[in-house]
């Protein structure tokens, strides 16, 4: 049940930075794929600068950290593209 979760948690974060950043998402596939990459990078980032706590420990706090963990992920990647 926890892998269902955590896929579900990865989708709705992956889509929700690609609307912000792209304007679209990235497919099913893509939006997961983001999102649980940007669930690490936001847990990392946010655990070392000591905030990690203000968005709590459930299913919305776990959006919330892999949305911020994406869009810097989609951001990095954007500006790679540029160069």
């Amino acid at each position: 049940m926890n892998i269902i979760v955590f896929l579900i948690v990865g989708g709705i974060a992956g889509w929700l930075a690609g609307l912000l950043i792209k304007g679209r998402g990235f497919g099913t596939i893509g939006d997961i794929i983001v999102g649980i990459i940007g669930a690490f990078i936001g847990g990392f980032v946010l655990t070392t600068i000591g905030l990690i706590g203000l968005f709590g420990a459930g299913i919305i706090g776990a959006i919330i950290v892999a949305f911020i963990g994406a869009i810097i992920l989609l951001f990095i990647v954007k500006l790679i593209k540029k160069l």
